[in-house]
């Protein structure tokens, strides 16, 4: 019997080649593109997975009160580590680090790598894999240094054994390879290259007391709990820690608090002290996108195979004369489904291996298909099953149905609620696509409105380059050199990228406020050259001095700092930091950074002149200069004075619009998911097409022998058509309207959404179904009537 099934299945797939073909194909399309999402979906929610220690590993996050708002810091003081374990009976193992690039060296062969300065009990907590050296004691030498096998191959070449050779840092320390650790994945929160003794942080520092006091925020801190430990009693001693250690009378003070190893990538956002999600939304709505597109798949298919159920009334009925019962014919319909499906889901694999650099490429991800593993092989049968199922039950049921005396008679079956059920699938389809349409679009629109927006300083001839070896002390040097060479206009260092929310800090007082203690400030310390460099505009004031003894109390400051000092000017006001009286010479247009959908009202920024902790060279080009020449400019006189070290740049530009990457992640796959439901939507539109001009084709005829036009049989044909476009623009157009704007208002600065956008879908929309109808409508309104009433 089931041999059958499958001999009758494949003669009515291969006797009806061209349905056949548009139905596999756009259910090949659907599950592509789930079989895609949910690779990627696995990717996300399997970040930081490779430890496996998942119940009992924390980091260790800060609230902070400023101003009545709470607001979540990923750094703690040094010492807290320390405390949480030796206090804190259920917390067994700790570590502080610090992350960094460094140069890594061995003779010749230098290469720029980020790495952690990290606690012993670091290498315990991750449970990390050596391949080389053992984990007991790795990191007990001040001297020692852990490579990640990748690392060590960039450094030393592959299959070589590293253990006890001796590398550069810097170029200037030298450290013994201790440990090579296996690579870590790139889905992992907290990732490194390398890895050394924290005793080490701050190389050539010998005065690191501050790292041990709780008024600096800097390191990240982990810890491992005790199996069995009960989490909320933990937490709420953690939260007490800094508290009790600061002596703080504030009713708000700062607190330390657990956040689960699980939790890093996925809910990571926080407002008010609390998580509110973070990736796991923009992972769950990609997922129920990818959804939708297999549910139209499957829409598609129901309605080919309803369209075609009088092609296969004499069937039924026959089957039904000779004895075969109802449940019979739904299996022998559903078998035709599922092969139909596993077809699809075979062709799927092809497209998947074809498009998986593309989809790697627009994720920024290295994911692979994998297909013989058992996760991946039972998700794409289960994808093939329920799709077969889903797009197979209802053609099923209504071919079944059929009742044989009438079909029989040629009196056929009563198409009233077939017709309906087509119908509503053809609006459901056109809706979702008109939806994505107007979504694509004002995501587009939403990330140009920020991309395009003041932030109060040049980006686009902005270079910044990592500071390194002696840029610092030769800083004047090079700058002389820089400009001279004609392809630059200015070059300054800071200790904070534009971008960054950077060194904050709070309890300050100054002329002119009140309650001024609870205010965040955030600091830069800069070269004079700076504002010019970026183009911050003074608006009160002049800039700083080349001999820094002069500024070393005078202090520069945004305008939003000087509205809190009262109305009037804000020149020659004091400002008072850690017993120490700054004087306000200066005042700058405030600048946008940390958040870049803010609403522009950024906090209070104090510029010190003192680059000596410049960790970033800001580099402005001259508008008139080749980029490429000047960045060869660049290189030639860093590497005169700084030849040990790589040529590493980057453009401000490029930094302000990677800052929209999820969004356009969201905007691309809308624009592709729109693309992709457009075409299955308009697969099933061709065989509707197909069918109703089939279905009239005698009509036709002896309407053009009473003197129809082409125009006229053409309109006739496309106009049942075009009115279910016009009801699925009317549903789409409330629906995308509402997602889009609560998702709009997530975002302080955003745009309003127009009417115009509406428009263009509905167009869009109508252009693409008219298009598709057309070319059948044409066709039968061009045929030779003759041929089709010869029969009559």
């Amino acid at each position: 019997m089931f041999k059958n099934y499958i001999k009758i299945a494949w003669r009515n797939l291969w006797k009806n080649k061209g349905y056949s073909a548009l139905n596999i194909f756009g259910l090949a399309i659907g599950i592509t593109c789930a079989s895609l999402i949910l690779l990627w979906v696995e990717d996300e929610v399997n970040y930081d997975s490779v430890f496996p220690k998942q119940d009992l590993v924390y980091y260790v996050p800060t609230n902070q009160t400023f101003e009545g708002e709470v607001y979540t810091f990923y750094s703690t003081p040094g010492p807290l580590a320390k405390d949480l374990k030796d206090e804190i009976p259920e917390i067994t193992k700790s570590s502080k680090t610090w992350g960094g690039e460094i140069l890594l060296s061995d003779g010749e062969n230098g290469i720029n790598r980020y790495g952690r300065y990290v606690d012993p009990d670091f290498l315990d907590i991750f449970s990390l894999k050596f391949l080389e050296g053992e984990l007991k004691g790795a990191l007990s030498s001040p001297d020692g240094i852990i490579l990640t096998q990748e690392t060590a191959a960039a450094l030393f070449g592959s299959d070589k054994k590293v253990l006890n050779r001796v590398i550069k840092v810097n170029d200037e320390y030298s450290f013994t390879v201790t440990g090579v650790v296996e690579n870590l994945p790139n889905n992992v929160t907290f990732g490194f290259n390398w890895l050394l003794p924290f005793e080490r942080f701050q190389l050539g520092d010998e005065d690191m007391s501050w790292t041990e006091e709780y008024g600096n925020n800097f390191a990240d801190t982990f810890v491992e709990l005790a199996p069995n430990s009960d989490f909320k009693e933990v937490d709420t001693k953690v939260r007490s820690m800094i508290a009790s250690k600061m002596d703080s009378k504030d009713d708000s003070p700062n607190e330390a608090f657990l956040h689960s190893i699980k939790d890093w990538h996925l809910r990571s956002d926080f407002r008010g002290g609390k998580s509110i999600g973070g990736q796991i939304t923009f992972v769950r709505l990609v997922a129920f996108i990818a959804l939708i597109i297999l549910l139209i798949a499957c829409i598609n298919f129901m309605n080919l195979s309803t369209a075609r159920s009088e092609k296969r009334a004499n069937e039924v009925g026959v089957r039904k004369v000779l004895g075969s019962g109802k449940k019979l014919l739904i299996s022998q319909f559903m078998m035709e489904a599922l092969i139909m499906a596993g077809i699809s889901a075979l062709l799927s694999v092809v497209l998947v291996l074809v498009l998986l650099p593309s989809f790697n490429t627009l994720v920024e991800k290295q994911i692979e298909l994998r297909l013989l593993e058992p996760l991946h092989l039972v998700s794409l049968l289960t994808i093939t099953l329920v799709s077969g199922l889903l797009a197979g039950w209802y053609p099923a049921l209504y071919l079944s149905s059929f009742r044989p005396a009438q079909v029989l008679k040629g009196s056929g079956k009563s198409q009233g609620s077939a017709t309906l059920i087509r119908k509503g699938l053809v609006v459901t389809q056109f809706a979702v696509s008109i939806v994505f349409i107007i979504c694509s679009i004002i995501i587009y629109q939403q990330i140009e409105h920020v991309r395009a927006r003041d932030v109060g300083y040049e980006k686009e001839n902005l270079v910044n380059v990592s500071v390194s070896g002696d840029m610092v002390n030769k800083f004047y040097p090079i700058r002389e050199e820089m400009i001279a060479s004609g392809t630059v206009e200015n070059v300054a260092l800071t200790n904070s990228y534009m971008l960054s929310s950077g060194n904050n800090g709070s309890g300050l007082s100054w002329q002119g406020g009140v309650n001024t203690e609870d205010v965040l400030v955030r600091f830069r310390y800069v070269s004079p050259s700076f504002f010019n460099t970026v183009g911050l505009e003074m608006l009160e004031g002049h800039g700083f001095n080349d001999d820094r003894a002069v500024d070393s109390t005078n202090v520069i400051i945004t305008q939003s700092f000087a509205a809190l000092m009262g109305d009037n000017s804000a020149l020659g006001k004091t400002i008072t930091r850690n017993d120490t009286n700054y004087n306000v010479i200066g005042v700058v247009k405030d600048y946008l950074y940390g958040d870049m959908y803010g609403n522009g009202k950024t906090g209070p920024v104090m510029f010190f002149n003192n680059y000596d902790f410049g960790n970033a060279m800001y580099i402005g080009i001259r508008p008139e200069s080749s980029r490429k020449e000047a960045l060869m400019a660049i290189e030639k006189i860093l590497k005169e004075y700084n030849p040990a070290f790589p040529f590493e740049y980057r453009f401000e530009n490029d930094l302000f619009n990677s800052r929209f990457r999820n969004e356009e992640l969201v905007g691309e796959l809308s624009k592709i998911f729109s693309l992709l439901a457009i075409i299955i939507s308009c697969l099933g539109l061709l065989g509707l097409a197909a069918y109703t001009a089939e279905q009239r084709r005698k009509e036709i005829g002896v309407r053009k022998v009473l003197g129809a036009s082409v125009s006229g049989i053409v309109n006739l044909l496309s106009k049942d058509f075009m009115r279910l476009v016009f009801i699925s623009i009317l549903i789409a157009i409330p629906l995308a309207w509402y997602a889009m704007q609560n998702w709009l208002e997530s975002f302080a600065y955003r745009i309003e959404i127009n009417w115009l956008v509406f428009v263009i879908a509905g167009v869009v929309a109508i252009t693409i179904a008219l298009l598709t109808v057309s070319y059948h409508a044409i066709k039968s309104a061009r045929a030779n009537p003759v041929k089709s009433l010869r029969t009559e």
